[in-house]
């Protein structure tokens, strides 16, 4: 039976990548396409610059969730930062899961600059699972 907690407001921290995931965010705030507001958006050059160490930080400070958004493959500014990226991604999860936090904390997504709604769509999808997997494990 899963664990009972107070309902939360999930804090999500977006990295998102300049040419594409950035992009992407800011169509679906222009277009005011509606989704939920706890979400800090960090630009970053490319997908491929975050590693585990910036991930596990920023659970560590308090964020309930982190949300890495890159180029779709084959669109990546640097060639293939995006891949860099997904390889990390699957060591992320391993090393979240042996820390004991669960892996859907962490989410990669692939989204153009002319996805915005589905930028929006992300954002409240991961939004509804960390408000079912309650507050972070990390101290806050």
């Amino acid at each position: 039976m899963a664990k009972k907690h107070k309902p939360i407001r999930p804090l999500i921290l977006a990295y998102c990548c300049n040419y594409c995931g950035y992009a992407g965010a800011d169509l679906a705030g222009v277009s005011r396409i509606e989704y939920e507001p706890n979400v800090v958006i960090v630009r970053v050059p490319c997908s491929g610059r975050i590693g585990p160490e910036h991930i596990i930080e920023a659970l560590k400070e308090g964020y309930d969730g982190v949300l890495v958004v890159g180029c779709h493959y084959g669109d990546c500014h640097f060639i293939s930062g995006n891949y860099v990226s997904k390889r990390r991604f699957t060591l992320i999860k391993s090393i979240l899961t042996s820390l004991g936090v669960e892996e859907e904390r962490v989410r990669f997504e692939h989204i153009s600059a002319a996805e915005g709604r589905r930028f929006a769509e992300v954002v409240n999808e991961m939004t509804r699972k960390l408000r079912e997997l309650g507050p972070s494990p990390f101290v806050r």
